[in-house]
């Protein structure tokens, strides 16, 4: 199917009940309308982590060579780390709230900015810490890879995350081996369902019972290579199955092959091939296709209509530079599903399958092919 690029999203500003309401301004759709009532939580979607300063250098033909100088076509500066999760998750109408630590040096201003009044995310359980500078990491994309190369210093103790969650629909956690969060546990009893992913084991153990938290969880995401390793597998599917022993929902991503979900409670299985894009960057493709599937679930979608989103959302990501600034919203999505409807030559099984799309994009969301993100930078006043 065909490419899709990014638009800019609106900047605005105000308390956290004005935030949600930017987030749904700027989503255009609320894919849970039909689902909220008096007494909801206040939240979709909590979550927390670091937020990194990204600077991204795009266009270089080939990876930078030692003793040498490089030039890029382009650059962009975004926040990244945790935030890439949450304007995914913002852009897609779920109202966000991270707590994370900020710098108070400009870096960290620029990226609260970014997210509060340029996403509208809640940033109240958030904390800027005096004397902290930001966690800077610089990006070098070629040849549909990244390069990475960070810096920074743990926050002091107590600015890490609050152990009493703010109630929300649902909670997105990184797992970490052999360590548990205590604010996992408290989010489960108090009803918010638990997504999980989990980072490469340096440790080499690839134990499950190492991931103590995910007793909490409802869906756990893992990429193959990872299912497998903590399985004892030897393919995606049978690590998909036998992940379901510890969590209700397994999902997972097969790189250019797409996805497969097994849900343990429903009996359903779900498969869903990758969207044949070319990457630019994938930075934060992850991020953005677990984004995908909470809205998915939080709207009560099937599973494969979940698991297409999912993947939609993240071919989208990789067609854009930068974590959070090419995590799609429903105006890409709407754009998308427009223009491969208008092409003949595509395969009429492959156009039923992002049909529930329909319903969902209005009709003031067509706009012109191709769409392209503005490119963020620190330096600019804000009439620049």
């Amino acid at each position: 199917m065909m490419p899709s690029h990014a638009i800019a999203g609106e900047e605005t500003g105000g308390d956290p009940e004005h935030l949600t309401q930017t987030a749904r301004h700027q989503a255009q759709v609320d894919p849970l309308a039909a689902l909220r009532a008096p007494g909801d939580p206040p939240w979709d979607v909590y979550l927390t982590g670091t937020v990194f300063l990204d600077i991204v250098f795009t266009g270089l033909d080939t990876a930078p060579v030692r003793g040498t100088e490089s030039w890029a076509r382009g650059m962009g500066s975004s926040p990244g780390g945790v935030a890439n999760m949450a304007a995914a998750l913002a852009r897609l109408g779920l109202r966000t709230s991270l707590a994370a630590a900020f710098g108070d040096d400009h870096y960290g201003e620029y990226c609260w900015d970014a997210l509060a009044r340029g996403e509208g995310i809640d940033l109240t359980p958030s904390r800027t810490v005096p004397g902290w500078h930001s966690p800077v990491t610089v990006s070098m994309a070629y040849e549909g890879e990244r390069t990475m190369i960070s810096h920074g210093h743990e926050p002091p103790p107590e600015e890490l995350a609050p152990d009493c969650p703010p109630p929300a629909r649902a909670a997105v956690a990184s797992l970490t081996p052999g360590r548990r969060a205590p604010w996992i546990a408290e989010a489960a009893r108090k009803g918010t369902r638990i997504f999980a992913d989990v980072g490469w084991d340096d440790t080499g153990a690839w134990d499950l019972a190492g991931l103590a938290d995910l007793e909490h969880c409802e869906a756990f995401l893992p990429n193959a290579e990872e299912a497998m390793r903590y399985t004892g597998s030897s393919c995606p599917k049978a690590a998909a199955h036998a992940l379901t022993e510890h969590v209700p929902v397994a999902v997972v991503t097969l790189g250019a092959e797409g996805a497969y979900a097994v849900d343990r409670r429903t009996g359903e299985t779900a498969e869903v091939p990758a969207i044949a894009v070319e990457a630019l960057d994938p930075t934060g493709a992850g991020d953005v296709f677990v984004a995908g599937f909470v809205t998915g679930t939080l709207a009560g979608w099937p599973l494969a209509d979940r698991l297409a989103l999912a993947g939609l959302t993240a071919a989208l990501s990789v067609q854009e530079f930068g974590g959070s600034l090419s995590a799609p919203g429903w105006s890409e999505i709407g754009a998308w599903w427009r223009r491969v409807q208008s092409l003949d030559t595509q395969n009429p099984a492959a156009l039923r399958r992002y049909a529930f799309l329909d319903p969902l994009i209005p009709t003031h969301l067509d706009r012109p092919w191709p769409l392209r993100r503005a490119v963020p930078t620190i330096g600019f006043g804000r009439n620049a």
